[in-house]
């Protein structure tokens, strides 16, 4: 029986009509019902028209006949394999449903995939959905710069820590599969990835299944891209692509949103900062599902499904990502999801974005009350509670922001931080963020840096006010408490000695930078090799305690 297929605004109309009952009212068939109900929850992620939200060498990608197209010719070869990238999101537990074309060659769709500054730009390297106009790869799991092919046609595998796939059951014949691929043709492609369990379908058959269990570099989440393959002239055809987000198989899911490009090299570093502390916390804790979300707020609306927590590191006030979705991230706080903000991320406008705050977090950074100085802040005290498990005594220069704007009463809200900081910071001029007359008054006194909250509906907050630099993460027990409180902030029971991570080189702090390493003449407010020997200094400190 041929299977009725509906595009994804069709398909999801469908689905309201069968929740509500009316199918049998407009009179479809079944077998349209059925394909309605199986559309369920996917959401497109190509416009049909467009290549917004995608990234790659236009001299090989456009849009033709309702199709991203990808070509090579023998007058414009591409001398490696390069990328159409996907940038609204990356995809974690997901199927991915599309349908694709092939004339010549070899292609293929990466999925929890990744970029290495020290490749070509639009090169991508991770798990991919293979096929190619042969008889040979359509439908098995290549591992693109990674770990080569991971199952072949016909083979359920698991990948072991010696980074080889073992094949466990062989389902099928590869010859007698390819029969089901249609050469030079329309054909469905499915992808499904949960937990680290994949399966890839060929218009309707199952190709190829694999378990990934090579914790050392199996891949949680990752990018989306399409292939175009070096070598013959090719083109690659890919339509009605749509993606359905799949809960975490009994895992936390964190998400976290790093803000656009901001102060320049090594500070406000959100991407960077974001990805290390997804890393950091993936690793730990095998229970979470750490994922970011580059550059703003994610364009794609399925992005936050399933999620048990969101950590904002991001510039605020009004440019806060969170802004224009202040009521979708109530909704969610609401559900008991929770909500964690770092450095400039706790400020947001007073009025009705100050007084969400205060409700999710317990308190934010309100202009003409808090206030914003550089200075070196000691811990040296912590009390009872989760999120200090495992922090000592440390002391640290920071842009660290203080007098909040709390809750009354401090309700609900425990100062996890606290110091007092110089009265030469309680000095400056008069202004939105540098001083008012309240925090003037207030020398002497110690003030609160970070924030545990918990919500009469059962979610958590958490607010971090340092973070202004992307070398701090190298303190031992500034690292610490930001992920324990992003791990308590997700209903996570922290471990008794903190998260455990391990401590980063300045390379690795200076991976995925938005700004490069300024030249030996620019003005800035530090030198590198200051760094460098304060990192060290940092080591020898941690391995005395």
């Amino acid at each position: 029986m041929m299977r009725l297929r509906f595009a994804p605004s069709i398909a999801s109309m469908l689905c309201v009509l069968i929740g509500a009952g009316l199918l049998l009212a407009v009179g479809l068939p079944a077998d349209a019902a059925r394909a309605a109900e199986d559309e369920q929850g996917f959401v497109p992620i190509f416009d049909g028209k467009t290549l917004a939200g995608w990234e790659g060498d236009s001299r090989f990608w456009s849009v033709e006949d309702g199709a991203i197209t990808g070509q090579t010719t023998e007058d414009n070869p591409t001398e490696h394999n390069t990328f159409l990238i996907w940038r609204q999101s990356d995809v974690d537990d997901f199927i991915l449903r599309f349908e694709y074309k092939l004339i010549g060659g070899n292609s293929g769709v990466q999925y929890r995939s990744f970029e290495n500054p020290e490749w070509e730009k639009w090169v991508v390297g991770g798990y991919q959905a293979d096929f190619e106009a042969g008889d040979r790869y359509s439908g098995i799991l290549y591992g693109e710069r990674y770990r080569g092919i991971l199952a072949d046609r016909g083979q359920k595998t698991v990948i072991g820590p010696n980074h080889k796939p073992k094949v466990v059951e062989q389902f099928g014949d590869a010859e007698g599969l390819q029969e089901h691929v249609k050469k030079e043709e329309w054909n469905e492609y499915e992808i499904s990835a949960q937990g680290y369990h994949f399966v890839h379908k060929i218009n309707g058959q199952v190709m190829s299944e694999a378990t990934d269990e090579d914790t050392e570099m199996r891949r949680p989440s990752g990018i989306v891209a399409i292939q175009v393959h070096r070598g013959p002239p090719m083109k690659i055809q890919v339509r009605n692509i749509r993606l359905k987000r799949l809960g975490a198989e009994a895992k936390k899911k964190i998400v976290l949103i790093a803000g656009e490009k901001s102060h320049g090299y090594g500070a406000h570093e959100h991407n960077a900062g974001c990805l290390l502390l997804a890393k950091w916390l993936n690793e730990a804790m095998p229970c979470v599902n750490a994922v970011v979300r580059r550059d703003g707020w994610p364009e794609d609306p399925s992005a936050l499904e399933g999620a048990d927590a969101i950590c904002v590191f991001a510039d605020g006030g009004e440019r806060h990502p969170v802004m224009p979705h202040l009521a979708e991230v109530d909704k969610l706080a609401k559900q008991g999801v929770g909500i964690a903000m770092l450095h400039y991320g706790v400020e947001v406008p007073k009025g009705k974005p100050g007084d969400y705050f205060v409700d999710w977090i317990g308190g934010y950074f309100e202009t003409d009350w808090s206030v914003n100085p550089h200075w070196t802040a000691k811990f040296e005290k912590f009390p009872d509670h989760p999120i200090t498990r495992g922090v000592k005594p440390f002391e640290i220069d920071d842009e660290w922001y203080y007098h909040m704007r709390f809750r009354e009463n401090m309700e609900g809200v425990t100062p996890v931080l606290s110091a007092v900081p110089p009265d030469s910071t309680r000095e400056r001029p008069d202004g939105p963020h540098s001083n008012n007359p309240t925090v003037r008054a207030r020398k002497g006194m110690p003030e609160h840096l970070a924030w545990a909250c918990e919500r009469a509906d059962g979610g958590r907050g958490f607010g971090f006010t340092g973070g202004h630099w992307q070398w701090t993460w190298a303190n031992d027990s500034f690292r610490t408490l930001v992920l324990n409180g992003i791990a308590w902030t997700a209903g996570l029971e922290v471990p008794p000695g903190g998260v455990p991570s391990q401590t980063p080189t300045m390379e690795a702090l200076e991976q995925d930078q938005d700004y490069p390493q300024p030249g030996p003449d620019a003005k800035r407010p530090f030198e590198r090799q200051e760094w460098v020997d304060l990192l060290e200094q940092w080591k020898q400190e941690s391995a005395k305690q």
